[in-house]
C-alpha cells in the first residue's frame, strides 16, 4: 500500500508539472507580442521581378500597420522565403513555413506553383493568398484559399471587350503557349467571348515553354492581317515574340494579360518601338487620381525610388485584406480567420471587391497601354 502511495504521488506530481508546463505554453502564446505572416515568391530565377515587385508591397504595408499600432496591438513579422518560380521550391517553402508557425501564408507569384500550394494547404487549412496566381483552380473548391487578382478567364472577357468596344476590332489572331496554364486560360476565354462579341479569329498558332523561334507561326498570323494579335505570356518571352512580330511584318495591336507588367524592365531600349501601343489588363495604374492610390504611389517611391508595379499594389493590399480580416474574426483559430476573409468588402489600391463562391475579387480591371516607352492608363473595362 505504501508503495502504491508513493507511485501515486509521483503520478500526480508529473501531473502537476505538465499541465503547469502546458498552461505555460499557451500563455506564452497568447502573450506573444508578433503574429507571424510568411511569404514565397521567386526572389531569383526568371520570374523575380515580380517577386521582388509583390515582396516590396507586403513589406510597404507590414511597415505601415506596425508604426499605426499593427493588429490587435501586436506586430507583424514576416518570415519571406524565395521559391525561385518552381513548384518543388514553392512546397518546400509553404512545408517550412507551416513548421515555423506562421499565422497566414502569402504567395506565390505564377499559377502552377500557386496552384501547387493551395493544394498542399488543405492538409492544415492555414489561411493563403496569392497576390497574382491567375489560374482558376488555385481557389476553387478551397474554402482557406484566397487570391487578390483577377482569374486569368475574367482577362480574356475583358480584353475581348476592349478589343470591341474601344478598338473596334472586326478581327483578331491568338498565338498562344500550350505549355502555360495562364496562357490557355486567357486565350480561350478571349476565343469565346471575342466570337459572342463578332470578332472573328482568323488564326490561332500554339508554341511551347522552351520555344524560342515564333517564325513559322508569325509567319502564318501575319497572312491574316486581323485587327489584333492576342498574346497572353509573361514579360520574359513576350520580350522574344514581339520583335518577331513586327519583323514577320504584323502591324496589328497586341493584347495581353497582366504578365506584360514588367516587360518595359527587360525590352532592349533599341526594341521599345516595338511594342508600341500594345494594351494589356493590370490591376491598377499610378496614373489613377484617387486619393489612396495616389498616396501609396509616392510613399512606395519615396521608400524604393521606383515605382510600384500592380504586382507591388496586389501584395499591399493582401496585408492589408489579412489585418482586415484578423481583427474582424470571433477568435484567433484558423477557422474564424478564413471566414472574415470570405466576408471582407475590401476598398483597397487594387480596387473594391467582395469574393465569389471561389474566393475570386469580382472587380473592374484597369487597361493600359504602352506608349514612348511608359505604361499610362487607357481606360476601365467592367465585365459583361
Amino acid at each position: 500500500m505504501k508503495n502504491k502511495m508513493k507511485l501515486l504521488s509521483i503520478v500526480l506530481a508529473a501531473f502537476t508539472i505538465f499541465t503547469a508546463c502546458a498552461n505555460g505554453e499557451n500563455q506564452k502564446s497568447e502573450d506573444d507580442s508578433t503574429i507571424k505572416i510568411g511569404s514565397t515568391f521567386p526572389l531569383t530565377g526568371q520570374y523575380s521581378n515580380y517577386g521582388t515587385s509583390t515582396l516590396n508591397g507586403i513589406q510597404m504595408a507590414i511597415d505601415e500597420i506596425n508604426k499605426n499600432g499593427g493588429i490587435k496591438g501586436k506586430e507583424i513579422s514576416l518570415e519571406s522565403m524565395d521559391d525561385k518560380g518552381e513548384i518543388t521550391d514553392s512546397v518546400t517553402s509553404y512545408n517550412k513555413l507551416v513548421e515555423d508557425g506562421v499565422s497566414a501564408i502569402i504567395g506565390t507569384n505564377t499559377s502552377t506553383p500557386s496552384n501547387a500550394i493551395a493544394e498542399a494547404s488543405q492538409k492544415d487549412v492555414i489561411p493563403v493568398i496569392t497576390p497574382t496566381g491567375t489560374e482558376e483552380s488555385i481557389t476553387a473548391g478551397k474554402a482557406n484559399v484566397f487570391r487578390a487578382c483577377f482569374t486569368n478567364p475574367y482577362q480574356g472577357n475583358l480584353l475581348a471587350i476592349f478589343a470591341k468596344d474601344t478598338l473596334k476590332a472586326k478581327t483578331a489572331a491568338i498565338l498562344v503557349n500550350t505549355s502555360s496554364d495562364y496562357s490557355t486560360g486567357i486565350a480561350q476565354a478571349f476565343e469565346d467571348k471575342a466570337k459572342e462579341l463578332g470578332i472573328e479569329v482568323l488564326a490561332k498558332e500554339n508554341y511551347g515553354d522552351n520555344d524560342t523561334d515564333f517564325k513559322a507561326q508569325l509567319t502564318s498570323i501575319a497572312k491574316v492581317k486581323a485587327d489584333v494579335l492576342l498574346l497572353p505570356e509573361y514579360y520574359e518571352k513576350l520580350a522574344l515574340i514581339t520583335p518577331q512580330a513586327r519583323d514577320a511584318g504584323i502591324t496589328s495591336y497586341f493584347l495581353g494579360g497582366d504578365g506584360w507588367d514588367g516587360i518595359i524592365k527587360t525590352m532592349d531600349k533599341s526594341s521599345m518601338d516595338v511594342i508600341e501601343k500594345s494594351y494589356f489588363t493590370n490591376h491598377f495604374s499610378i496614373e489613377d487620381k484617387d486619393k489612396k492610390v495616389a498616396e501609396f504611389v509616392k510613399n512606395y517611391k519615396e521608400f524604393y525610388k521606383e515605382d510600384p508595379t500592380a504586382f507591388s499594389a496586389l501584395g499591399y493590399d493582401t496585408v492589408y485584406m489579412i489585418k482586415e480580416a484578423f481583427e474582424k474574426a470571433s477568435s484567433d483559430s484558423n477557422e474564424d480567420r478564413i471566414k472574415a476573409l470570405k466576408e471582407l468588402n475590401f476598398d483597397g489600391i487594387t480596387g473594391k471587391f467582395s469574393f465569389d463562391e471561389n474566393n475570386n475579387p469580382q472587380k473592374a480591371a484597369s487597361i493600359m497601354r504602352i506608349e514612348n516607352g511608359e505604361y499610362r492608363f487607357d481606360s476601365i473595362v467592367n465585365p459583361r
